[in-house]
């Protein structure tokens, strides 16, 4: 009596064993499997040396990336005059700002430094028709003692040619004159330099 119930406790525990070993055998293969579908399936954007989406670029002149930015001539604050196309075959950072605005004050030191650095022109359109006068403007300008050309839009005729929303607002724009980015709300230097080396 005593060597069958050993006997069916060994094959019980046998059983088990053979079962336990089958079901996380199973587990494994559907782990793996599941492992092996994640890995094939992307989730995020791809990283690496694989390729950025491409700009696709237009001859038509609008604001969206890839067409020619609208031309526009302004007054200068030294009293010069300005148009876009006078700087066509170079690269363009457009900027749209006003003294008022907080985020414009914290990204103009760096487009100074970006100004020096880098073989860009920056035109800095002030939003003019905002301001008191233009004795604002160049107080803002010495203050942060800036060398690149300052534009009034004392009429917000350009600012309303690119419909212009939040400030700052900026348009980085390639040697060929068309819009490569657009950004909204103030940028570092790091991140001007890495748009601008995107662009030809």
């Amino acid at each position: 009596m005593k060597k069958t119930i050993l006997i069916v406790i060994v094959v019980g525990m046998l059983g088990f064993a053979v079962y336990d070993f089958a079901l996380s055998s199973e587990e494994k293969t559907i782990q793996k499997k599941a492992e092996t579908i994640s890995d094939n399936t992307i989730t995020s954007p791809p990283k690496g040396n694989e390729k950025e989406k491409k700009v696709v670029e237009s001859n038509e002149v609008g604001l969206d990336v890839g067409e020619i930015a609208p031309d526009f001539e302004l007054s200068t604050l030294d009293g010069g005059t300005v148009k876009l196309s006078d700087f066509r075959g170079q690269r363009v950072m457009l900027n749209f700002w006003a003294t008022w605005c907080p985020p414009c004050r914290a990204e103009m030191p760096d487009m100074q430094k970006f100004y020096d650095n880098k073989d860009v022109v920056i035109l800095a359109v002030n939003l003019t028709g905002t301001e008191s006068g233009t004795k604002e403007v160049q107080k803002f300008v010495d203050e942060f003692g800036l060398t690149f050309p300052i534009l009034l839009d004392k009429e917000m005729s350009v600012s309303d040619q690119y419909q212009i929303q939040p400030i700052p607002t900026t348009f980085m724009i390639d040697s060929e004159g068309r819009i490569q980015k657009k950004s909204f709300g103030a940028q570092n230097y790091e991140l001007m330099v890495q748009e601008f080396e995107k662009m030809q």
